[in-house]
């Protein structure tokens, strides 16, 4: 596991209080219940302040930030296009 992979994914087990995330990376943390709105808030906010990577909350749908699989994708791809 790539050390990227590895704080995002510690990340999102702060933010959903569940070792759940780096076990299953398509669960979905909506349905689950694992996430809300303030909890993306806080994602977006950390992703900045620990990786320099600016995602406003406009820029996706929750569809398509709602498994760390396809939040780690995302962040990949900006980090890349940094």
């Amino acid at each position: 596991m790539e050390e990227m992979e590895k704080k995002l994914l510690d990340l999102l087990t702060e933010i959903c209080e569940d070792d759940v995330v780096k076990e299953e990376p398509d669960l979905n943390l909506v349905e689950e219940g694992l996430i809300d709105s303030l909890g993306y808030i806080q994602l977006l906010f950390e992703l900045e302040d620990r990786f320099g990577i600016v995602i406003a909350p406009t820029e996706y749908k929750r569809e398509e930030m709602d498994t760390p699989a396809k939040i780690l994708e995302i962040v990949k791809r900006k980090a890349d296009a940094k």
